[in-house]
């Protein structure tokens, strides 16, 4: 059901089931990270490996003292900086926090989403929201309601309607390795953003056994068609004679008579704009009786470094020419 009645979305979580939220990176699939039921749940709904950890949304800064020990200086820099916003920030957890959250580990990431429907929410309640995308696991990421529907329809209890997703993608995360900030998700603040307030960040972003957080695996954020990624499109497109293609492009519209559907995303060359409109795209190009999918690739710095990552994990390894 998809619905905009608040309170209504606050009493079936306080009942300890789950309800989809809108944020202003992708929709989430949230539960009290107290409840063992919602919070299984929500790996059962997802079919999400268990050391696969969880991102913790909050409604104010007082919270993190309930779910963290030693916070940093420069973790409390980035909170006064991007907060509320699209930065998780991965933190030692007090033992109060659930290990089924943190995949088992000693951190806990934790986020304050920058939707104000969503805020409302989490300032209504007595916990905090564990929210990961309301997606089954690998799939593309939900940016609207309906996204969601469509996923889940009768298993899912309620879907908080906010509208499309303002950033379109998910957030950006930071841990911290002994006192060193560490970069496991590039995400919807670029990370030239972020290392103009605090230096330098290294990146360790691909872990398939044991992330230390969420996107960290290879495949995933992808479409039930093949797709390729390519530097080249029109090359790649005479490579596909005789198939049904689509195009995920940039800025440019590509003329040629095997093209069956093509998505732009920025006709002005906005990497922002873009990346608002990535998910909804390959959604779109999905839901068509293609044999393939071409997206192409984007700059490779600021929002381009991110949108880039999300489609080489679309992409399977062998698809990426």
């Amino acid at each position: 059901m998809i619905s905009t009645d608040l309170y209504q979305a606050a009493q079936l979580l306080y009942h300890n089931q789950n309800v989809a939220i809108p944020t202003e990176t992708v929709y989430g699939l949230a539960g009290n990270i107290y409840s063992e039921k919602a919070i299984s749940n929500i790996f059962a709904l997802k079919n999400r490996p268990l050391v696969n950890p969880l991102i913790v949304h909050i409604g104010s800064r007082d919270q993190v003292e309930d779910l963290t020990i030693d916070v940093s200086e420069l973790a409390q820099k980035l909170m006064d900086k991007f907060w509320p916003g699209s930065l998780t920030l991965v933190l030692k957890k007090k033992e109060t926090v659930p290990t089924i959250i943190t995949g088992g580990k000693d951190t806990v990431a934790i986020r304050m989403p920058n939707h104000p429907l969503t805020l409302k929410l989490l300032q209504l309640l007595p916990f905090p929201l564990a929210a990961p995308s309301a997606n089954p696991f690998g799939c593309i990421s939900p940016t609207s309601a309906s996204h969601v529907d469509h996923y889940f329809q009768e298993k899912l209890p309620m879907v908080l309607d906010g509208g499309s997703c303002q950033n379109g993608l998910e957030s950006t995360i930071i841990g911290f390795e002994n006192h060193q900030p560490i970069l496991y998700r590039l995400g919807a603040i670029a990370l030239e953003d972020i290392e103009n307030e605090i230096g330098p960040i290294a990146i360790k972003n691909f872990e398939e056994q044991h992330p230390n957080a969420p996107g960290m695996m290879a495949r995933h954020y992808a479409p039930n068609t093949k797709t390729i990624m390519t530097s080249n499109v029109k090359e790649v497109l005479h490579l596909h004679q005789g198939k049904r293609i689509g195009l995920l492009l940039f800025d440019t519209k590509i003329t040629d008579e095997k093209i069956v559907h093509q998505e732009i995303l920025s006709e002005q060359g906005n990497l922002k704009e873009a990346a608002a409109n990535l998910y909804a795209a390959l959604h779109r190009l999905d839901a068509l009786p293609l044999d393939v999918i071409l997206v192409e690739r984007f700059p490779d710095n600021q929002l381009g470094r991110a949108i880039n990552d999300r489609l080489k994990r679309a992409a399977t390894a062998k698809n990426t020419i």
